[in-house]
């Protein structure tokens, strides 16, 4: 069971923008990370220093899970990880009316 299907129309930028950063904010780990968050047509870019590749991923691992979030572009640097790129990661299976 995956996360509900939300239409990227249903939650404005401002609001996902204001979720993803109370979710890292409350991640003690991610709270520590001094990040940049923008949200536009409901893909979160991520960007800013980690100290880990774990911590990167952690992060966007924390932006994804929240509802309404089409996907993430990880532009954080960290030791270890791949280079930030303008990869970004969509669900293709997260269509209106299907599930992931």
């Amino acid at each position: 069971m995956g996360r509900p299907v939300v239409s990227p129309m249903t939650i404005p930028d401002e609001t996902l923008r204001a979720l993803v950063l109370e979710a890292l904010a409350s991640n003690r780990d991610a709270a520590a990370l001094d990040l940049r968050v923008g949200v536009l047509n409901a893909v979160v870019h991520l960007g800013g220093e980690a100290p880990s590749a774990g911590l990167r991923d952690r992060a966007e691992t924390i932006a994804a899970a929240i509802a309404g979030v089409r996907g993430v572009v990880n532009r954080i640097e960290a030791p270890g990880a791949p280079s930030p790129s303008r990869t970004i990661h969509i669900p293709l299976a997260e269509q209106e009316g299907e599930e992931p």
